[in-house]
């Protein structure tokens, strides 16, 4: 089970880094049209062809495979072992509705995370769907698609709903991943929770917010 855990733990940590460095590149999005537009599609071209980042984008796609198989079969061992028969449950006195519930949230990320890839990845890396144009310096206009998609309001709605739930998974996530790996220091978990949350807020805030400034942009 500690295996298992730690798994969870460590993916999920690259996770947290990895969604660092994505709302950074997002945020190219709120600057003026003719500057954002270069820098997004140049940064996207990097992303399809650099050596380097598609080792990171292996390790990433990994990272997310084992972070969603070892907490359905964590998930599911903890439902074998509970126990059956009691009158009174007092889990609701000893835990967070957040922390009972991150398998639930999981999964409404999961669903995100597949229509993400669809509006995005699998367009515009495997060229499924409609063709994506090329900008003045001939790289795919991923700019155009991006603001393209975010004028539809339910779209918008869909992107800067769902990072509640992701918001909510990071912060328990953030705080639980270093305790399992052994931060237990007493005045530090204080500190954590309130780094965690503060993590939590900015990268929910910064993705939920971005898809409003493009459609209103």
């Amino acid at each position: 089970m500690f295996i298992r855990k730690s798994i969870i733990a460590a993916t999920g940590l690259f996770l947290c880094l990895f969604l660092v460095v994505h709302l950074s590149a997002n945020c190219i999005l709120i600057l003026p049209e003719e500057t954002a537009r270069t820098l997004y599609n140049s940064y996207s071209t990097t992303l399809r062809e650099s050596p380097l980042i598609k080792i990171i984008a292996y390790v990433l796609y990994l990272s997310i495979m084992l972070h969603i198989i070892y907490a359905l079969l964590i998930t599911r061992s903890n439902k074998k072992a509970k126990p059956r028969g009691y009158h009174v449950n007092r889990t609701k006195d000893n835990s967070s509705w957040i922390s009972q519930n991150m398998g639930f949230l999981g999964i409404t990320i999961l669903l995100f995370l597949i229509v993400h890839l669809t509006n995005f990845w699998a367009r515009i890396k495997l060229g499924i769907g409609e063709n994506v144009g090329l900008d003045n310096n001939g790289h795919k206009d991923v700019y155009e698609v991006t603001y393209a998609l975010f004028q539809n309001v339910y779209v918008v709605l869909f992107y800067t709903v769902l990072m509640v739930p992701l918001g909510m998974h990071l912060n328990h996530g953030l705080k639980s991943a270093l305790m399992t790996l052994g931060f237990y220091h007493k005045k530090g978990l204080r500190l954590l929770a309130k780094l965690s949350l503060i993590y939590a807020s900015i990268i929910a805030i910064g993705f939920g917010v971005i898809p409003l400034i493009v459609f209103f942009k």
